[in-house]
């Protein structure tokens, strides 16, 4: 595969890359034992300047990864929870009367923050979860026909319960695909559990030093955001969207959304391997929580108790993978 010279901030930027990616991983993983592979899958999201969507069963770390995340990259965080008495303006902000003035006044909701944490996002009626929207696509809110931009870098950490369907409501298509990124937390396995019960309380977010800051965030990003990507790793992307599209299984395939998200997940993935181009491997890896969420599976593959990771996994048997050239 063909890559490109390596200047100053090819080589000594991915070494750096590299470096600052796990240190930041190694130090959110004190507070989440055994949970490295969704830390990685959160920080890559953070990368890449995505949203990520954490679907999971109470109480296995989704508000403390979201805390050891702001932590560890001295960002902003603030929590919401979504309930169906929640109003738009609870997340967005809203312009309230100043008495001294005489004038409307902005007043920043929750949403004007690094990291938002929603959650149980599916508990909050369909308007209010259309508030984001627009912040997660393009980091704005428009209140009173005004428009705030919000603070950069700007994460939503969703979380919802797929054990509980009692009064939710289902996130319609148009916002899960503005998630970069599903992922389980999952439990601890035996080793990990018992480490934790070990060292509770010993460790809290608190005690997380910061190992970087905004600035090397965006150095992140940039570096990710460069990496190169070879035309025929681009055409296997293509090809992998379209296979969606023509499956038996899927009523809803990948949007040209979705193959922008794999993508650009691919590429921040290959930054974090140490490498500044992208292999058929960075895409396989993170096709599953990049795709899995926003394919919309037909009556028959429900019936056949058919999972869109099933599916995943057979578009990615059946799309050839391009031959490695040097």
């Amino acid at each position: 595969m063909a890559t490109r010279d390596l200047t100053e901030t090819g080589v000594e930027g991915v070494e750096r890359f590299v470096d600052l990616f796990e240190a930041i991983v190694g130090n959110v993983s004190r507070l989440l034992h055994g949970k490295e592979t969704a830390v990685r899958l959160a920080l890559l999201c953070l990368v890449s300047r995505g949203h990520l969507l954490v679907e999971d069963v109470p109480g296995v770390g989704k508000t403390s990864l979201a805390k050891a995340l702001a932590r560890s990259v001295r960002l902003d965080w603030q929590r919401v929870q979504f309930t169906p008495d929640l109003l738009p303006s609870d997340v967005t902000g809203s312009a309230v009367f100043d008495r001294d003035s005489a004038t409307f006044r902005f007043r920043p909701g929750a949403v004007f923050t690094n990291i938002l944490l929603g959650d149980e996002i599916n508990r909050a009626s369909p308007k209010t979860q259309s508030a984001l929207l627009e912040a997660m696509e393009e980091r704005q809110v428009t209140v009173d026909g005004l428009t705030h931009r919000l603070p950069s870098p700007f994460l939503v950490i969703a979380t919802q319960n797929p054990a509980e369907h009692e009064g939710t409501y289902p996130l319609p298509e148009s916002q899960v695909d503005r998630f970069l990124l599903r992922l389980t937390m999952g439990y601890p396995d035996r080793s990990a559990e018992i480490t934790m019960l070990e060292s509770h309380g010993q460790v809290s977010v608190e005690d997380l030093d910061p190992v970087a800051d905004a600035s090397d965030l965006d150095f992140l990003s940039d570096l990710a955001a460069s990496v190169y990507v070879a035309p025929p790793l681009r055409g296997y992307l293509v090809d992998i969207a379209a296979t969606t599209r023509e499956h038996p299984s899927v009523e809803l395939g990948m949007s040209p959304r979705a193959t922008i998200a794999l993508h650009t997940a691919a590429k921040t993935l290959a930054a974090a391997n140490g490498r500044n181009f992208v292999v058929p491997d960075d895409i396989r890896e993170v096709a599953d929580p990049v795709l899995a969420h926003r394919l919309v599976l037909g009556a028959g593959a429900e019936l056949d108790s058919t999972t869109p990771s099933e599916v995943v996994a057979e578009v990615l048997r059946r799309v050839p993978v391009p031959a490695s050239r040097r």
